[in-house]
């Protein structure tokens, strides 16, 4: 009985059943099946598969996002259960799209990917100042900074949240990741960042290594 509920759960979310996936979180919940449990081996489990089946092509990014929606709905069942029990997340990550830059479908797939890799996420939105970045800092504590820019523009404002966590006496507390269409690995490296990921995928598999899991 357990196993079948936890197989529906992640059935729900690797398949992106957006609408189904809430109830199927209630059922295990009302059978008794402890948040935790529903998180690690429903949800996470799927979303890892979901991370597989597109490093391997099976999935696109229309299917990664589906099933992080259906991952999203998900959560909202289950997060009241699991501030009441005090799981604790895996790792914290402060993310925004940088000053400048309005883009932020890439940014929201990041957040719900982290989400559904166990990370507690506090996202800002789009056309973040670096100040926004220094205050989010200094206010969640986070393990990780996630950047992204999806112009060419923008990006110095990358450079210029770094600098501003430098002077705000703050770098050295956190990892800062940064992606999104024209960055790459050297201008990760250039601008003194701590990783780069190409896509929501690799931002998941990068914040893990990151926090050493």
């Amino acid at each position: 009985m357990e196993e079948a509920l936890l197989d529906d759960i992640f059935a729900a979310i690797l398949d992106g059943d957006i609408p189904a996936a809430p109830g199927k979180v209630q059922a295990a919940l009302d059978a008794g099946l402890g948040p935790e449990k529903i998180l690690n081996e429903g949800m996470i489990a799927a979303m890892g598969s979901v991370g597989e089946l597109y490093e391997c092509g099976d999935y696109y990014v229309a299917e990664m996002f589906t099933s992080a929606k259906a991952l999203q709905a998900a959560l909202g069942v289950l997060r009241p259960h699991l501030l009441q029990e005090e799981v604790r997340a895996v790792g914290t990550v402060v993310i925004g799209t940088v000053k400048g830059d309005m883009h932020d479908i890439g940014k929201n797939l990041v957040t719900m990917m982290l989400e559904g890799a166990g990370f507690k996420v506090y996202d800002l939105g789009p056309d973040v100042h670096p100040s926004r970045f220094v205050d989010a800092v200094v206010e969640h504590k986070p393990d990780i900074v996630a950047l992204s820019a999806l112009l060419t523009t923008t990006m110095p404002s990358m450079q210029t949240t770094i600098d501003a966590l430098t002077a705000a006496g703050l770098r050295s507390k956190v990892k800062v990741i940064v992606g999104g269409a024209p960055v790459n690995d050297e201008y990760a490296e250039h601008i003194h960042a701590d990783g780069y990921a190409s896509d929501a995928s690799q931002a998941v598999a990068l914040a893990k290594a990151l926090m050493n899991l």
